[in-house]
C-alpha cells in the first residue's frame, strides 16, 4: 500500500492527514490520562495512610501530567508541525522520557527516604502509550522507543535496585524472573507492532479507497454531464431523460436475466408553439454542379449557423433533411414568444444564407415556413433514434415552406397573431398559398414578413459565434478524464474530500451536520458499532480476513510466552498441565502454519513466477486457510478457541498455586523474622502485564464482531479482576506495590482497567475506521457499476443514434467542431413512404410499430453489405446499404479499417450488389407491412385504423456521407444517389419499389425483373427513364435469367421469410426469427 500511495501521489496527503490524525489520537490521550491521573490520585488519597507520604506522588503525577501536556501541545500548531516533522517524534520521545524520569525519580525516592520497596504498572502504560498514542509518523520510531522504554525498566530494577551489575549479569544467567520479565516485555512491544501496524494498513488503505472513490465519482460527473450534453443535442430534455432512464432500466434487466416486455412510445403532444420549415432554394442545381466535398463543407457551415442561432433563440432543431431544415420554438420548455422568437430565427437564417451566398459567390437563397399551432413529438422506431415531429400543424408549416417566397418568411395567420405586428412590415402570402388545397380546407390565411431591424440580426450573428466557441470548445472529454483539466478538478477534490474525511465518530458527526446529506450519515450505531443496515453489517463481517496470518502469529507468540514463563516458575508439573500446554503448543502452531503456509508457498514459488503443481496436502491446506479467512463462524470458533486457550494458561498458573501453603510460610516468616519475600506461587506483576497483554490480543483480532470481541474481553477483565481482589487476594496483596501503603492489589486491578479501557477506546476508534472504509468501498463499488452502466448507456446511445465506426469520432473530433466526411464509390440509397397514413395520435403507437419491425430487419443485414438506418422523417424511412470503411474511397480523418478485409480482396469485391441488398431489404419491408396489416385486420378495435400502403424509390452511386450542424451534430449522406433516391420514391406508386435506370440494369444482372415505367419528370433532371422492380402478387421478386450472382445469397435468402425461397429454407428462417427475437429483447437497444 506504502508503493501505490506513492505512485499515486498520496504521500502529502497522507502525511496531512495522519497530522490531523494523530491529533485526534492526542485528544484521547489527554482524556485518557487527564482521567488516570485524578483516579490514581484520588486513590491514593482516599486509601493511604498517612496522606502525608503520597503527597509526592500526587505532586508528581500531577506535575508529570501537566509537563508533558505542555510538550505533546506543540502538534496541534498546524503550521509548525507541517513544516517540520521531526517536532512530532521529538515532542514525543520527550514526553515519554518525562513519564519515565517521573516514574522512577517517585521509586528512588521512597526507597531512599522512606525505605519503600515499589513496582511501577507505568512500565506497560507507557509502552502502549508509545504505539496508540504518540505522533510519531514512522513505524520504526515507536518499535525503537518501546524496547528503549522496555531495556531501561529491566536495567533499572535489576541493576538498581538489585545491588548492581554483578547480580545483574548473574540473575541475566540465571535468574527465570528476569527472563519472565524481558519476555513480558517483549510480548508487550509485539501487542504494540501489531495494533501500530494494523492501524497503518486501516488509514491506507481508506485513503486508496477514497482517492479511487472520488476518481470513480469524478468521473462518473464528467461522463454524465458527456452523456447529457450529447442527448440533448439531439433531444429535448423530457425525451431524453426518459431515454436515458429507459437504457439504463433496460441494461439492469438484461443483467438480472430479466426480458423488457413490450415497446415504448416516448410521444408527448405540445398544444402551443410554432413551427420553421426551411428550405435551400436551388439546392438541387447545386449537387450538380458542386463537388460532394464542397456541397458538405458548404451545408456544414450553412446548418453549423443555423444551429448556433436556433440555440440563441431557444429553438429546438429537429432535423434537416439534405437541402431541409425545420425546428420548433416552445418545445422544450413553454414559451409565450415562441412565435416571435421563431421569426427572429427564420430572419437571422436569411441573413446567415445570403452572407454565405455573398462570400462563395453561389446562386442560393432561404425559402421559409413558420406556423403555430399544436404537435406531437418524440422518437418512434428501435434503431438509430431521432427525434421527430407530427400533426396537422407540422403539415401546414412544411406548405407555407413550399409556397413561400425565396429569401422571405411566409406565415400563417395563427403565427400572425402572436407578434407584434408594428416591429414587422407585412404583406399578403402569393397566391400559390392562396390556392393550396390544404390551407383552403383549413381555412388558412398567410402573410409574407418582407423586414425586420436589420442590427438585431448583426448583432445576433456576432454573438452566437462566440457562444458557440465557448460552448463546443468547453465539453468536457468523455474518456480521458486524466486530462490536464480534469486533473486539476480532481487534484481539488481529493484535497478537501481528504481535508474532511473523518478521523473519529465525532468528527463524523460534525462533518455529516456540515453537509446534510444521505450519503454522509452516520452508518453505524454509536454505542455497539454495527452497521444500521443488515445486509451492510453480514457483508462487512463475511469478508476476506487478509490480516488473519498476522494476528495468529500475535496470539501464538504470546502463548508460547505465557507457558515458558509457566515453565520457569514452576519445579514441577501435573500431568494435566502438561497435557494442556502440550496441546496449546500443537494446536497453536498447527493453526499458525496453516495461516502462513500460503505466504510460504509465495514466497518460494510465486515471487519468481515459478510453475508448480500442489499436492493433494497443499489443497487441504489452502482448503482450510480460505474457508477461516472468508467464513464468519469459523474464525470466530477459531478465535474463541485461541482466546480461551491463552487465559486457560493463565488460569493454570494461578490455579497451580498452593494458597494454604504460601500462608503458612508468609505466617512462619513474621513469626520467625526471616525475609520471604522471594517465596512465591507465582510472579503477581508478571501476570498481571501478561493479562494486559492478552486483553489487548482479544480486543484487537481482526475481522471478528465488535460485540463478541467486547464481551469476551470484558470477561475476561472482570474475571481476573475478581481473582485479583478475591480469590488470590493474599498473592497480589503482598507483591510490590506502586505507591506507599496503597493495597497491591488495587494497583493491579488499576492497571487491567487501564489498558481495558485505553484499548477499547482506541479499538473503536479503528474498528470505526475500517468500517468507514468499508461502506465507502461498497459506495466505490456502486460507482464503478454505475460509471459501467453511464458508459453502456453512452455507447448504446451513440450507437443508436450514429454509425458505429462514427461514434468514436464524435467522442474525439466532433467536440471540436470539426468537420467529418467518407466519399464511398457506390451505395444504395432507398426512400420508403408509407402514403395514405393519417397522422393521429392513436395511429403513432401503430405507425411506432412498423417502424420499429422495419427496424428489426436491420438484424438481419450488419454482416457483409450492412443496411445503414439514416433517418425516419414524418412516414419516410430513409436507408443506405454499403456505408462500410472497408469500401470508403477517401475520409476527412484517417480511419482504422477492419483487419479482415486486405486490399487484394477489396479489389474483387464487387460494390454493385449493394443495389441487390438493398432492393431485397425493401422487398422486406413491404412483406413485413402486409403482414402487420394482416394481424392489424384480426383486432376489431384496430380496424377502422387506416396503415396506408407503402411506395419506395432507390438509385445508387456515388455519395458522400458526414457529420454536419454544430451543437446538434447529425449523421446524413448527400449526392446524387440520394436525390435520385427521393426522385424515385416522390415519383413512385403505392406498392412498387421504382428505381434508375442504372439500378435496374444491376438488378437484371443479379437475375430481377425490372419493367421499363418510362420517361419520368425529374425535378433538377428533366424527363429519364425509370424502371419498376419486378415483384408478384406473394411479394417475391420476378425473376429473368442471371449474368451474376450474389456472393451472399445464403444469407439472403434466410432473410426473405415468405419470399421466393421459403420452401426450401423455412425451418432456417422460422430459427433465425427467434434468434432475432431472442437477442433483441436480451439487447434491447
Amino acid at each position: 500500500m506504502q508503493k501505490k500511495c506513492k505512485e499515486l501521489g498520496l504521500e502529502e496527503e497522507l502525511r496531512l492527514y495522519k497530522i490531523r490524525l494523530w491529533k485526534s489520537y492526542l485528544s484521547i490521550f489527554y482524556f485518557l490520562h487527564t482521567l488516570l491521573t485524578v483516579s490514581h490520585c484520588i486513590l491514593l488519597l482516599a486509601t493511604c495512610e498517612p496522606v502525608e507520604l503520597i503527597y509526592i506522588d500526587v505532586i508528581i503525577y500531577c506535575g508529570c501530567t501537566i509537563v508533558v501536556f505542555i510538550i505533546l501541545s506543540i502538534n496541534f500548531h498546524d503550521s509548525l508541525v507541517l513544516r517540520h516533522t521531526w517536532v512530532m517524534f521529538t515532542s514525543s520521545m520527550l514526553a515519554v522520557f518525562i513519564f519515565i524520569i517521573c516514574d522512577l525519580i517517585q521509586t528512588i525516592y521512597h526507597d531512599k527516604y522512606n525505605n519503600w520497596k515499589l513496582g511501577s504498572f507505568y512500565d506497560t502504560y507507557i509502552i502502549f502509550m508509545i504505539y496508540m498514542f504518540m505522533p510519531i509518523h514512522f513505524i520504526f520510531g515507536p518499535i525503537i522507543l518501546g524496547f528503549m522504554v522496555s531495556a531501561i525498566y529491566v536495567a533499572f530494577y535489576y541493576f538498581y535496585a538489585r545491588t548492581g551489575i554483578p547480580m545483574f549479569i548473574t540473575q541475566l544467567i540465571t535468574s527465570s524472573a528476569l527472563w519472565s520479565d524481558i519476555l513480558h516485555y517483549v510480548c508487550t512491544n509485539l501487542v504494540g507492532i501489531f495494533f501500530r501496524k494494523l492501524n497503518d494498513i486501516v488509514v491506507r488503505a481508506s485513503f486508496l479507497d477514497r482517492h479511487q472513490y472520488i476518481k470513480e465519482e469524478l468521473w462518473l460527473r464528467n461522463a454524465r454531464v458527456q452523456e447529457k450534453m450529447l442527448v440533448d443535442s439531439i433531444l429535448p430534455t423530457q425525451i431524453s431523460d426518459y431515454l436515458h432512464f429507459n437504457i439504463e432500466r433496460k441494461i439492469k434487466m438484461a443483467k438480472l436475466g430479466r426480458r423488457f416486455i413490450g415497446r415504448d412510445l416516448p410521444i408527448q403532444m405540445h398544444p402551443d408553439v410554432s413551427i420553421l420549415y426551411a428550405d435551400v432554394v436551388n439546392y438541387t442545381h447545386l449537387t450538380t454542379t458542386l463537388t460532394v466535398e464542397k456541397l458538405v463543407q458548404l451545408l456544414h457551415d450553412l446548418y453549423g449557423r443555423f444551429d448556433r442561432a436556433a440555440s440563441h433563440f431557444q429553438v429546438q432543431r429537429i432535423k434537416f433533411l439534405g437541402d431541409c431544415y425545420y425546428c420548433v420554438a416552445g418545445l422544450v420548455t413553454p414559451d409565450p414568444d415562441h412565435a416571435s422568437k421563431c421569426v427572429a430565427l427564420a430572419l437571422d437564417m436569411i441573413w446567415d444564407i445570403q452572407e454565405v451566398r455573398d462570400i462563395q459567390k453561389l446562386d442560393i437563397n432561404m425559402r421559409i415556413g413558420v406556423h403555430s399551432g399544436i404537435l406531437y413529438a418524440g422518437i418512434i422506431g428501435d434503431a438509430k433514434l431521432q427525434f421527430d415531429i407530427w400533426g396537422l400543424d407540422v403539415t401546414i408549416a412544411n406548405v407555407l415552406e413550399s409556397t413561400g417566397l425565396a429569401g422571405f418568411v411566409h406565415i400563417s395567420n395563427t403565427t400572425l397573431a402572436h407578434l407584434d405586428q408594428d416591429v414587422y412590415e407585412i404583406v399578403d402570402g402569393p397566391q400559390k398559398a392562396v390556392d393550396h388545397p390544404l390551407l383552403q380546407k383549413h381555412k388558412i390565411q398567410t402573410y409574407i414578413i418582407q423586414s425586420a431591424p436589420s442590427v438585431e440580426k448583426r448583432c445576433t450573428s456576432l454573438t452566437l459565434d462566440n457562444m458557440s466557441n465557448l460552448k463546443m470548445m468547453s465539453r468536457p472529454d468523455l474518456h480521458n478524464h486524466e486530462s490536464d483539466s480534469l486533473a486539476n478538478i480532481f487534484a481539488a477534490e481529493l484535497h478537501e474530500e481528504f481535508r474532511k474525511m473523518p478521523v473519529s465518530p465525532v468528527m463524523f458527526s460534525k462533518y455529516r451536520h456540515i453537509k446534510q446529506d444521505k450519503e454522509t450519515r452516520l452508518p453505524v450505531n454509536k454505542m455497539c458499532l454495527h452497521f444500521k443496515d443488515a445486509d451492510m453489517e453480514n457483508a462487512y463481517l463475511y469478508q476476506k480476513d487478509y490480516m488473519f496470518k498476522y494476528s495468529i502469529l500475535l496470539v501464538w507468540c504470546i502463548a508460547m510466552c505465557l507457558i515458558f514463563i509457566q515453565w520457569v516458575d514452576k519445579s514441577n508439573f501435573s500431568f494435566t498441565e502438561i497435557i494442556l500446554d502440550v496441546l496449546i503448543i500443537v494446536t497453536f502452531s498447527i493453526i499458525t502454519f496453516i495461516a502462513w503456509y500460503k505466504h510460504f508457498c509465495w514466497r518460494i514459488w510465486g515471487r519468481h513466477n515459478k510453475p508448480h503443481k500442489y499436492r493433494r496436502f497443499s489443497c487441504v491446506v489452502l482448503y482450510v486457510l480460505e474457508s477461516i479467512q472468508n467464513r464468519k463462524n469459523l474464525r470466530i470458533c477459531v478465535y474463541l478457541f485461541l482466546t480461551l486457550m491463552n487465559f486457560l494458561v493463565i488460569l493454570q498458573i494461578m490455579f497451580h498455586c498452593d494458597l494454604r501453603q504460601l500462608i503458612l510460610i508468609k505466617v512462619e516468616a513474621s513469626i520467625f523474622h526471616y525475609d520471604a519475600s522471594h517465596i512465591e506461587c507465582f510472579n503477581p506483576w508478571i501476570l498481571t502485564n501478561l493479562v494486559a497483554v492478552i486483553i489487548i490480543m482479544t480486543i484487537t483480532f481482526t475481522r471478528i464482531p465488535f460485540v463478541i470481541r467486547t464481551i469476551v474481553f470484558t470477561i475476561e477483565v472482570v474475571m481476573y479482576s475478581v481473582m485479583v481482589l478475591f480469590n488470590y487476594n493474599f498473592n497480589f496483596h503482598h507483591s510490590v506495590t506502586s505507591n506507599p501503603n496503597l493495597q497491591a492489589e488495587y494497583a493491579h486491578v488499576m492497571l487491567i482497567l487501564v489498558t481495558a479501557t485505553t484499548s477499547y477506546l482506541k479499538e473503536r476508534q479503528i474498528e470505526f475506521a475500517n468500517r468507514i472504509n468499508f461502506k465507502w468501498k461498497r459506495e466505490l463499488e456502486k460507482k464503478e457499476k454505475d460509471a459501467v452502466l453511464t458508459n453502456q448507456s453512452i455507447i448504446i446511445l451513440l450507437n443508436n443514434i450514429l454509425p458505429n465506426h462514427v461514434v468514436e469520432l464524435y467522442l474525439n473530433s466532433m467536440a471540436k467542431n470539426e468537420l467529418y466526411f467518407e466519399n464511398y464509390k457506390m451505395v444504395s440509397v432507398m426512400f420508403a413512404m408509407l402514403v395514405n397514413f393519417n397522422i393521429e395520435l392513436s395511429s403513432l403507437r401503430f405507425l411506432n410499430e412498423i417502424i420499429t419491425e422495419f427496424d428489426m430487419l436491420l438484424l438481419y443485414y450488419r454482416e457483409f453489405y450492412v443496411v445503414e438506418k439514416i433517418k425516419v422523417v414524418n412516414c419516410t424511412y430513409m436507408a443506405a446499404c454499403g456505408l462500410d470503411l472497408n469500401f470508403v474511397k477517401a475520409t476527412s480523418i484517417p480511419l482504422h479499417r477492419s483487419d479482415s478485409h486486405d486490399v487484394a480482396e477489396q479489389n474483387r469485391i464487387d460494390l454493385e450488389e449493394v443495389v441487390f441488398v438493398m432492393v431485397s431489404f425493401a422487398l422486406d419491408m413491404m412483406r413485413t407491412l402486409e403482414k402487420c396489416k394482416k394481424e392489424y385486420q384480426k383486432v376489431k378495435a384496430l380496424q377502422h385504423i387506416s396503415i396506408g400502403s407503402i411506395e419506395i424509390g432507390l438509385s445508387s452511386g456515388e455519395v458522400m456521407a458526414g457529420i454536419v450542424g454544430a451543437s446538434h451534430p447529425h449523421y446524413d449522406i448527400w449526392g446524387n444517389a440520394v436525390n435520385m433516391a427521393s426522385r424515385m420514391q416522390s415519383t413512385g406508386l403505392p406498392g412498387h419499389i421504382q428505381v434508375t435506370e442504372e439500378s435496374a440494369n444491376i438488378l437484371q444482372d443479379f437475375g430481377i425483373y425490372c419493367e421499363y415505367r418510362g420517361q419520368t419528370f425529374v425535378k433538377g433532371r428533366g424527363e429519364i427513364p425509370t424502371y419498376m422492380v419486378g415483384i408478384n402478387e406473394n411479394l417475391d421478386f420476378i425473376e429473368i435469367s442471371s449474368k451474376r450472382v450474389p456472393r451472399h445469397l445464403e444469407r439472403s435468402r434466410l432473410i426473405s421469410y415468405d419470399g421466393l425461397y421459403s420452401m426450401a429454407y423455412s425451418d432456417a428462417r422460422r430459427s433465425s426469427q427467434l434468434a432475432l427475437r431472442e437477442e433483441r429483447q436480451n439487447q434491447s437497444f
